[in-house]
């Protein structure tokens, strides 16, 4: 059908904005509008906005939104989904085409936004391993501060249809697997790592992750940001833990997509990552398929504690 290219923002209902800010705040993003009835936060890159919450008697993950790669492609979807381009009422306007995907979760399909000038940062730090020396006369000091928070990589979803999932998000918006889990026999696929089909161009690792829930209840696991580096990733961590954040797990390192992890909790009990050094994928690159398991989650890290299943 069309081909996203890649991911805008996530969406959430929370029943306070003022602590839901503070939090993002201290995790690295900022404020782009508030309203009565909604918060917008953007990550240090040049996107309007990666992050939405909007005031309701409730808390829950409400949807995400994709970047389409041009107006017409967007015609497109609308055409194929038998719905209108409908002007993008949140803030940086744009076009929009919304809809409700399989698992329930509200989907705008968006191009036009405004974007943003990048917020200034301190460069990657150079790194000296023992062979490829970086760093020549240079010292490292880094402040305990919030994450440089670069960008939104990914979400994470829990959902009780993978493959009708898999199929509508291949089929409608261009994703391809980049891994596979398997349960039981190698047959029962129970979570896929869908990137964005951009053919030769690499792309991150996996722009949504579908996973099956237990208890047929559709939601987030979580959703990721990236980080500036390494050193930007623990300095944030340990701004956090001062802050009386609840962490949930990390810092490791992944195995499926690689990315150096660090797992929080927003007030409202989401789940909420800070990364670095993913893989990159294209559209050549072979499809993994592998057998799930505590182990096969990172390849170092503390122990996985149950409730970062919850």
């Amino acid at each position: 059908m069309i081909t996203v290219k890649d991911i805008a923002f996530v969406r959430y209902q929370v029943t306070d904005l003022a602590s839901m800010e503070q939090f993002l705040l201290d995790f690295g993003l900022h404020q782009v509008a508030r309203t009565e009835l909604a918060l917008y936060m953007r990550a240090a890159g040049a996107e309007h906005h990666s992050h939405i919450s909007e005031l309701g008697d409730r808390s829950a993950p409400v949807g995400f939104g994709l970047l389409a790669q041009s107006l017409a492609d967007l015609e497109r979807l609308a055409a194929h989904l038998d719905l209108t381009v409908e002007d993008n009422p949140d803030p940086g306007g744009g076009k929009r085409v919304r809809f409700t995907d399989p698992a329930g979760f509200v989907v705008d399909v968006i191009h036009g936004q405004a974007r943003h000038e990048p917020l200034a940062t301190r460069a990657p730090l150079a790194m000296n391993p023992s062979v490829q020396r970086q760093r020549f006369g240079e010292k490292v000091r880094v402040a305990r501060r919030p994450s440089s928070v670069m960008r939104l990589g990914h979400v994470a979803i829990l959902v009780p249809n993978v493959q009708e999932m898999l199929a509508f998000y291949h089929n409608v918006l261009g994703f391809r697997v980049s891994d596979t889990y398997w349960a039981g026999n190698k047959q029962n696929t129970i979570a896929a790592f869908l990137h964005c089909g951009l053919g030769e161009q690499w792309t991150d690792h996996h722009t949504i992750a579908l996973v099956t829930t237990q208890d047929g209840l559709a939601r987030f696991d979580h959703c990721a940001f990236e980080v500036l580096d390494l050193d930007d990733l623990f300095q944030g961590g340990e701004y956090l833990r001062a802050r009386n954040y609840k962490h949930s797990w990390g810092v490791g390192r992944h195995v499926q997509g690689s990315q150096i992890f660090d797992y929080w909790r927003d007030p409202f009990g989401n789940k909420i990552e800070h990364w670095t050094d993913g893989d990159l994928v294209n559209d050549d690159m072979p499809v993994g398929h592998a057998e799930i398991s505590n182990e096969e989650m990172s390849q170092w890290a503390p122990p996985l504690m149950p409730d970062f299943y919850e």
